[in-house]
């Protein structure tokens, strides 16, 4: 079947029902639209979000099943707990998210490319100055050494990617934000693909339509959040 176009000058609301992703690759959905404001918000409201390479058209994908973390339901080892007792990081929100999603973007090891293309950039730049898109950022000794990006819609906190610099530091930013989270009413953590990673922080795979369902609930509930997250300033995890 087909891959659907989206027009950017279709209403930017529109997208294909979720269901009707592709089985391989696991979750494309459409492709084509822009990465306007309007255009993200209602695809994350329908558990789409984008991601796409150098030289591809914005691809849009909703992939079965979805990976989520539940707030309350965070698991945090041993060797974690003694990493956050020790209080050697310093967890920010909010101070600094163009850095955070550019160590996001930077090539890995693992994966020499990038899928956070200069647009993209600039679009959540401009989500973060909406006072929708977030980041939590993990300090060593004035260094910014880990942290993580997304967006939050009702009670629902998006995960969008996350970087390390140094040992846990990308574990102690989503500690701590899933504190913070539970304090402000938030009920799901969207994460979109299981790892390894994730799993052993506590987050599981659950069907799509089970997803796309709670968020229907949740992003239509409000948070505690303040628009502007760093009026809460974060003490030593």
């Amino acid at each position: 079947m087909p891959i659907y176009w989206l027009p950017e000058a279709d209403d930017p609301e529109f997208f294909p029902d979720p269901e009707k992703a592709e089985i391989d690759p696991n979750g494309l959905l459409a492709m084509g639209g822009a990465l306007s404001e309007q255009r993200l918000i209602a695809a994350y409201k329908q558990g789409i979000f984008p991601w796409y390479s150098a030289g591809q058209p914005i691809l849009w994908w909703s992939p079965n099943p979805r990976a989520v973390l539940f707030p309350d339901q965070m698991k945090i080892s041993r060797s974690l707990k003694k990493t956050i007792k020790k209080g050697h990081f310093h967890v920010r929100f909010d101070t600094e998210f163009k850095k955070v999603i550019q160590h996001c973007a930077a090539p890995r090891a693992e994966s020499p490319g990038t899928w956070i293309m200069p647009e993209m950039t600039s679009a959540y730049c401009h989500l973060h100055e909406k006072g929708i898109a977030h980041c939590v950022e993990t300090w060593l000794d004035g260094r910014l050494v880990g942290g993580l990006y997304g967006i939050a819609i009702g009670q629902v906190f998006y995960g969008e990617s996350m970087f390390s610099l140094a040992t846990d530091a990308s574990k102690v930013a989503l500690v701590q934000l899933a504190k913070q989270l539970q304090q402000w009413q938030f009920q799901l953590i969207d994460c979109q693909v299981s790892s390894a990673h994730l799993s052993r922080l506590g987050a599981i795979d659950i069907p799509r339509l089970e997803f796309t369902q709670l968020l229907k609930k949740l992003c239509s509930q409000s948070s505690t959040a303040p628009l502007n997250w760093t009026v809460h300033p974060r003490k030593r995890s």
